[in-house]
């Protein structure tokens, strides 16, 4: 066995700092530590990737169901805008009896009527039947076969 020089001074007082002998038992729990600390780290990673990985697909998810939301909102406006256009308008007014007005007349604030007012001109006056005069039956139990024509509103009231 080899016996540790004597150290003089400095040297002597740094030497003592240090252990005499190399532990074993004082290195093992540090190494524990240090390699539950990387596992745990690790681990904590792993549910971190898994979480903005699932968050990913939930995106991707929203953004599909986005596209389709759109596609179908445009697809309605462009109903809208077919209805709303002025010969759609014009046709389907036509189709529910309503004829063009004549000149404007407009009523002021204290009750002074300007312009002339007169009767809408008597354009073509669709036949327009109730749905029970389409599927009206006499007395013989056959269906009726000359409709019967809407009666015209008044003017002039």
């Amino acid at each position: 066995m080899s016996r540790r020089p004597e150290l003089k001074g400095r040297a002597a007082r740094l030497a003592r700092l240090f252990p005499a002998g190399r532990s074993q038992a004082a290195r093992t729990p540090f190494v524990l530590l240090v390699v539950v600390l990387l596992g745990g780290g690790l681990i904590g990673l792993l549910m971190l990737n898994s979480a903005l990985s699932e968050g990913s697909f939930r995106l991707d998810d929203l953004e599909r169901e986005t596209k389709s939301l759109t596609d179908e909102e445009q697809a309605l406006q462009r109903d809208i805008d077919a209805y709303s256009a002025p010969e759609a308008l014009q046709r389907r007014a036509r189709e529910l009896g309503m004829v063009p007005g004549g000149n404007p007349v407009f009523l002021s604030p204290d009750g002074t009527v300007r312009g002339e007012p007169g009767p809408a001109p008597a354009a073509f006056t669709p036949l327009v039947l109730a749905p029970e005069a389409l599927t009206a039956t006499d007395a013989r139990g056959t269906t009726a076969s000359t409709p019967r024509p809407a009666p015209t509103p008044t003017h002039g009231r």
